[in-house]
Formats: structure tokens, C-alpha cells, sequence
């Protein structure tokens, strides 16, 4: 109705300019360049596109329903209310246009030509009311619809954060923020499938804090906490991308050494671990003001040499972890005697 009843009043008032008086002109020339705004505007409204558009909604409604976003709302939004602002001056400009050539009727005689043309503009200027009533009925729907869409977005922004959150929680240590237990036997088996396929070497080292118990026994598992976190973020900064440390529990820590290129490589990177870790930990909670050197005890075994499954690497470095415990070794590879 909108953009049939703009164009009757293009049309009407391109009729009517050759029946008034010369010094309606400037009137009609406003008029018809606000009408033809209207149709421009309205054109989007009323292309190919936008029917097959239409056609598609109609029989693709869950499909447009899930695919649409506010923005793209909020954009239709605007283009609508512009064309209502369009369609509401050229309802003005036609009841100005009417009371016009009512005017000129009351003057004289006039012609059957200009009766029908009122007529005629009287009828298209309701259908131009009717048109900005219903595209004002129609903005509000919309506004109404952007709001419902912005409420659902942010309800599904939150539930994709929860998600995120659970998901981390799921798999990483709540104290340390290192992968826990689950997420590195994952990664383990990876290793294990891709270094299998490429015929590749990896290591597995067990890192246990010797005398750990002593500082959780004499200030505290607040205390013990702090210097947990403290080692784990010095293993972080030790590892590389492709490498994974987690934390396996208690005061144990477990690290996936990738490609190396021998059993040497493998020594420096555990002196490397050993030495950061025996940095001071400087401790200040409660009145507590304390400074602790730890030392740790590390186990290497290496795939394929000592062992095939990630059970067995891990049982073999546990158990050279030991060893390296009771000689105060350090580190202690998995054939050390």
C-alpha cells in the first residue's frame, strides 16, 4: 500500500501540474521531488532481491529466525523510519496540495479535470496516512523485536562464557591454572599417536618437591598454596608451546618435553626446570614473612625407548623420580642405575 500509493501520487501530481495555474509550480516541483524520495527510499522495499528475500523468509522461517542478528535489524530499523519520515511529508504535502486546489474550486469555475484530480489526490493523500500509520506501527514492532534480539544475544553470550568457563575448569587445575590430570593424559596420548606416525622421540618427566610436606606442617596450606602457584608459573616461562606441564597433584608436576633432539637436550631442559625452581620463593600472608629454596626431584623416561604406552612412561618416570630423590640427584633418566 506504501509504494502503490506513492507512486498513484507521483502520478496524480504529474497530471495535475498541466491542469493548474503556472504559479502552483514551485509547489508541485517540492512535492514531486518528496514523492520521488519516497519511491527511491521505498525502492529497496520493493526490488527483486527484497521479494525474493520475502519469498525465502515465507518458506524458510526457523532458517531466517536463527540466522538473524540485531544489527542487521537495527539497520532495517533505520531505513524504515527514514521512509516513514519520507512518507509521513509527502502525507503534509499532499493535504497542502488538497487544500490548494480546494481553494481554487471556491474561486470560480473550474474544469471536470481539476474535480477529478482532487478527488483523486483526496484519496491518495489517506492512503499515504494509512501507509505512515502502518510503517509507525511497524517501527515499533521492530524497536520491540531489536530489544527481544539484544536480550537473547547477552543471554547467549553468557551461556557461551559459562560454557568456556566449565569447560576450562573441567580441565585445568583450580589452583595453579595448569592443565590437570585429564587434560594432560589427552595430550599425552596425542603425543604418543603422533610421534608413533612419525617415528619421533618424546620425554616425560616426573617432578616431585623434595620436603614439600615440611612447609605445610609449619606455616600452613595458605602458605603451601603460594609457593605451589610460585613453581608452577616458573614452569610456564620454562616451556615451549609445544611442550605441556600440569599439575598432577599434591606437590607433583608432570612435563611433556616434544622433539628433542637427544638424551643431552633432555638433561638441560630438566637443569633448566631444576634451577628456576630452586629460585627463592619469597612468601609474605598473614604475619608471615618467609623465604624457602626447594628443591626438585625429577624422573625422565622417553618414548620409544622406555616405554610404548603412556601408562608405562609415567610408571617408569615415577619410579626414576625416586631414584633421583634418594641420591639427591636432581634428575634421574629412566636406565640411570
Amino acid at each position: 500500500m506504501t509504494i502503490g500509493g506513492t507512486r498513484s501520487a507521483i502520478s496524480l501530481c504529474a497530471g495535475a501540474q498541466t491542469i493548474l495555474p503556472p504559479d502552483q509550480d514551485n509547489f508541485f516541483k517540492m512535492l514531486l521531488t518528496s514523492l520521488s524520495e519516497a519511491k527511491i527510499a521505498c525502492g529497496d522495499l520493493d526490488s527483486p532481491t527484497m521479494r525474493a528475500n520475502e519469498r525465502m523468509k515465507r518458506s524458510n522461517p526457523e532458517v531466517v529466525k536463527k540466522s538473524g542478528t540485531a544489527n542487521s535489524l537495527i539497520q532495517v530499523l533505520g531505513q524504515s523510519e527514514r521512509v516513514k519520515d519520507i512518507v509521513e511529508e509527502c502525507a503534509e504535502d499532499l493535504s497542502s496540495l488538497n487544500a490548494g486546489l480546494k481553494s481554487e474550486m471556491e474561486g470560480g469555475d473550474v474544469s471536470a479535470g481539476v474535480e477529478n484530480a482532487l478527488e483523486k489526490s483526496e484519496a491518495v493523500e489517506g492512503k499515504v496516512q494509512d501507509a505512515a500509520e502502518s510503517l509507525s506501527l511497524v517501527n515499533s514492532a521492530l524497536k520491540m523485536e531489536v530489544n527481544a534480539r539484544h536480550i537473547l544475544e547477552d543471554q547467549l553470550a553468557t551461556v557461551i562464557r559459562q560454557g568456556d568457563e566449565a569447560r576450562h575448569a573441567s580441565l585445568h587445575d583450580p589452583l595453579t591454572g595448569l592443565p590437570n590430570r585429564a587434560l594432560f593424559n589427552d595430550r599425552l596420548e596425542h603425543e604418543l599417536a603422533v610421534a608413533t606416525r612419525n617415528g619421533l622421540h618424546f620425554a616425560v618427566m616426573f617432578l616431585d618437591l623434595d620436603d614439600f610436606k615440611m612447609i605445610n606442617d609449619s606455616y600452613g596450606h595458605d602458605v603451601g598454596d603460594l609457593v605451589l602457584k610460585m613453581i608452577a608459573g616458573r614452569l610456564k616461562q620454562t616451556m615451549r608451546e609445544e611442550d605441556t606441564v600440569c599439575r598432577h597433584g599434591g606437590d607433583e608436576f608432570l612435563y611433556i618435553l616434544t622433539k628433542p633432539e637427544s638424551k643431552d637436550d633432555i638433561a638441560i631442559v630438566a637443569g633448566k626446570i631444576i634451577k628456576v625452581v630452586q629460585e627463592p620463593c619469597d612468601i609474605q600472608v598473614r604475619d608471615i614473612s618467609v623465604s624457602f629454596c626447594i628443591n626438585p626431584s625429577i624422573g625422565i623416561s622417553i618414548f620409544p625407548k622406555d616405554g610404548t604406552t603412556s601408562s608405562v612412561l609415567l610408571d617408569v618416570a615415577d619410579k626414576a623420580m625416586y631414584r633421583a630423590k634418594h641420591k639427591k640427584s636432581g634428575h634421574s633418566f629412566a636406565d640411570d642405575e
